[in-house]
């Protein structure tokens, strides 16, 4: 059964309050009071209450909401994994208190994962807006300014290659094939293992890749299409297992052994048809030079991950998903999308001025991005819109008035501002683990990008209303 918050305290409770009540870090307090608004704990609520039929009614008690939603922003706020958030929260008062765990059991971290599963994008979302809300409610924001930018947050895989995929392939689909084999009864066709042959040719491709001459590249070039081969002859052999698992010849006389059986199926026929594309994105490259084959994937385990480029020195290439970020005063970050695909940046602008004005009532004052954004149609529907002052970059100018426009004094501070938003994006990746995603499909991604960002914009609104002093004095 779910509460939202539990009806009644343990004795242990009052003592824990008493020792650690002047320990709490200065952001605690402003984000306690913010996570116990009513809206914001109805909607996590909603979303817990129907992961059963009778949640609301029946069943054990299980972890309040309030205490799931405060162990998740903890969690976010330091970016640890749900090993460490338990670990942490078990050992330590402070966080047992700010959690409203008190002398209560943490739950396990596996039990935490399934909650934060149950909390699902679409909630992630909705309590973002809440956090956004309150903070326009409490006068920390008045959606004056704007600024918006674009990052990439990177899937969790491994650096691709189509060695490293192919070898991938052999390897998921012989383990599967190998439990239904241990699981199924001695009939119909064999597992024949191919792993260790995979292994030498990944070797061999691995050695041949470092000579620059020309019979290194031919050997690499031999070893490729030794390596698609064996695949091939995996999907084949996976293929003949699905077969024969639906048609009933590997099958098992124990309930428990028939259902697994069954999930390694279902399994193999997911991975299927992503070795098979994976098989023939190498076989165009090796045999006709082309490395872009439509339908390309870059991991057997998150095929939505796409391959952006975004001009960096230091990291041309980047797999994962694009992100907008936008922001108003005081560094809070008003809204944040994941893009199944990427798009251009200078389509982004009047959409961000559509939502900016949902929330706000208004359109901005100023509104500032950086030369991606910029587009003539851009500039004259937000001056058309009621934007007084638009201060985005166009470095391709030859015009001389838009080049003493660019020179005004507030162009050049408006821009000054803008640089915040690079800022904010650098912190996301390095406080809230917006670096790289941990969770697994869009879903994942986009709940992981939720949760940082509400991180984040909790960390502010306590900052924009402690007052400096307080800092200063270390209260």
């Amino acid at each position: 059964m779910i509460e939202l918050c539990r009806r009644q305290l343990d004795f242990g409770d009052g003592l824990i309050a008493d020792e650690v009540s002047d320990l709490w870090e200065d952001w605690m307090r402003s984000v306690d009071s913010v996570l116990e608004d009513p809206l914001l704990l109805n909607m996590a609520y909603e979303a817990l209450a129907t992961r059963w039929t009778n949640s609301r009614t029946r069943g054990r008690k299980g972890t309040p909401v309030d205490v799931v939603v405060r162990l998740l922003v903890l969690k976010h706020i330091r970016n640890w994994s749900y090993a460490v958030l338990e670990r942490e929260v078990r050992s330590n008062l402070v966080y047992r208190q700010f959690t409203r765990i008190g002398a209560a059991k943490v739950p396990d971290a596996k039990t935490l994962g399934k909650l934060g599963i149950a909390l699902g994008p679409q909630i992630i979302e909705q309590i973002h807006r809440r956090v956004v809300a309150i903070a326009q409610e409490r006068g920390v924001i008045s959606g004056r300014k704007m600024r918006v930018d674009t990052t990439v947050v990177e899937a969790d895989i491994h650096y691709p290659t189509d060695a490293s995929l192919l070898g991938d392939g052999v390897r998921v689909l012989t383990r599967a094939m190998r439990r239904i084999t241990e699981l199924a009864v001695a009939a119909g066709a064999k597992l024949r293992d191919r792993t260790r042959s995979t292994r030498r040719c990944l070797v061999q491709i691995g050695r041949a890749s470092r000579s620059r001459a020309e019979q290194g590249r031919q050997r690499m070039w031999q070893c490729y299409r030794r390596l698609t081969a064996i695949a091939q002859r995996v999907v084949g052999q996976a293929s003949r297992f699905v077969r024969e698992v639906a048609n009933g010849t590997k099958r098992s006389q124990r309930r428990h052994d028939r259902a697994a059986i069954e999930v390694q199926r279902k399994y193999l026929e997911s991975m299927i048809p992503r070795v098979r594309q994976v098989i023939r994105q190498t076989r165009e490259r090796v045999d006709e030079g082309n490395t872009h084959a439509p339908g390309k994937i870059v991991s057997l385990f998150e095929p939505q991950t796409e391959i952006i480029r975004k001009g960096k020195a230091g990291k041309p290439t980047e797999f994962g998903k694009m992100v907008k970020v936008q922001e108003a005063e005081q560094q809070i970050v008003t809204h944040y999308e994941v893009y199944d695909q990427r798009p251009s940046d200078s389509e982004l602008l009047i959409p961000s001025l559509d939502v900016h004005e949902r929330q706000f009532g208004h359109v901005p004052r100023l509104v500032t991005a950086d030369a991606g954004f910029f587009s003539a149609r851009n500039e004259a529907a937000a001056y058309a819109r009621g934007v007084k002052r638009v201060a985005i970059p166009n470095l391709g100018t030859k015009s001389v008035d838009r080049k003493a426009l660019q020179k005004k004094r507030w162009f050049r501070s408006a821009l000054k501002w803008r640089t915040g938003c690079e800022g904010r994006i650098s912190l996301l990746k390095r406080r809230h683990g917006l670096s790289r995603c941990r969770y697994k499909g869009t879903a994942g991604m986009r709940r992981w990008v939720g949760l940082g960002v509400i991180a984040d914009n909790l960390i502010n609104i306590a900052n924009a209303m402690v007052p400096p002093s307080d800092f200063c004095a270390g209260k």
